[in-house]
């Protein structure tokens, strides 16, 4: 059977979060963030960010990113993100809707990066205090990126300087956060509050979850109030424990980090063996678990016929492909799909 590489929201839960599920599901337990297992969130967080810190847990990634960035910006804000952001091009302005009307300022930058310096030069045509325009409000990241690039401590820490002298507030879209965690081998703290961010939309569908995403305060003082504009916008689950007993199993013994490294490591394989075929070119570094690569347009209709699942990026006479790899991808499945395009070659 051969395999799909459409997306890892098209993968299974993992089995330990399944079991985490049906623990959580004996008897009774308070509703509404109440719990046990909820109430355990907020220090097990903490110990993973080597930091006292805020967290909710919501249902999507959409929901993270909306409502962390609607918490830093006011109305007439701007928020500052890559124009291939999923903010920008996949969340059906959600992040305006909650913001009550916040602008999206969306920048270029190669491999689907923010450089420091683009960011500077936007910031600096800005004029903060005119009434005429929206106000400077947010840098937003993706961690890893729309392209399968990773930002690293170093440069989050110069785009987060930029923002600091700006009087800007900093927010990073973690829906890879563990496969940029995986791929660039620190830890989770350096990938955030330390090099300068404030908010974390902190990803766990993607990774083995089956509805489980939390939005993490680095700054207590910031989260002053998130419990009303959660419940207002729909997303305070009544039977909490379920999402919070996910990203407690998620967490647990380094679960999350084993669960992207296998994701990371067949998105190598993919692409070393991409790499050695002369009409295959790839698109931007492969840093995470995501591909993209540029294939003849031919090629496309006979791979689908032999069952594999992969997304166009774009026109289909431009054969650009994306190949996301999952906690469950396994090695012959990878070899499967480079077999196939060498044969098409």
């Amino acid at each position: 059977m051969s395999a799909s590489f459409t997306s890892d929201n098209q993968a299974p839960v993992a089995p330990q979060i399944i079991a985490a599920l049906l623990k959580a599901n004996e008897g009774r337990a308070p509703s509404y963030g109440a719990d046990a297992i909820t109430g355990r969130l907020q220090a097990q967080f903490s110990e993973v960010f080597e930091r006292d810190l805020r967290v909710f847990p919501v249902v999507t990634g959409t929901a993270a990113n909306a409502l962390a960035l609607a918490m830093l910006t006011p109305p007439w804000g701007t928020i500052f993100c890559h124009q291939e952001s999923h903010i920008a091009t996949d969340e059906c302005g959600a992040p305006e809707f909650h913001t009550s009307g916040a602008k999206l300022q969306l920048l270029p930058g190669a491999h689907g990066r923010l450089s420091a310096e683009e960011l500077s030069r936007c910031l600096a045509d800005t004029n903060p205090g005119d009434q005429h325009q929206t106000q400077p409000a947010v840098v937003s990241l993706t961690q890893a990126t729309e392209a399968g690039t990773v930002y690293r401590p170093d440069e989050i820490a110069a785009l987060s300087a930029v923002a600091r002298l700006h009087k800007l507030y900093v927010h990073m879209d973690g829906a890879r956060f563990a496969n940029a965690v995986v791929a660039l081998n620190c830890s989770p703290a350096d990938l955030t509050w330390r090099a300068g961010v404030d908010v974390l939309s902190f990803g766990a569908t993607k990774n083995g979850a089956l509805a489980a995403e939390a939005v993490l305060f680095f700054d207590p003082g910031l989260a002053e109030n998130f419990i009303y504009r959660r419940k207002r916008a729909g997303h305070l689950v009544s039977k909490m424990r379920f999402l919070s007993a996910q990203l407690e199993a998620y967490l647990e013994n380094g679960l999350w980090l084993e669960l992207a490294a296998n994701a990371n490591v067949q998105a190598r394989r993919l692409a070393d063996g991409l790499y050695a075929i002369p009409s295959v070119e790839i698109l931007h570094p492969v840093q995470a678990n995501e591909i993209f690569a540029r294939i003849p347009p031919a090629m496309l209709t006979p791979l689908r016929d032999q069952g594999f699942g992969f997304h166009i990026w774009g026109r289909e006479d431009e054969g650009i492909i994306r190949l996301v790899t999952a906690f469950d991808t396994k090695p012959d499945e990878a070899d499967q799909f480079i077999s196939a395009i060498r044969a098409l070659s």
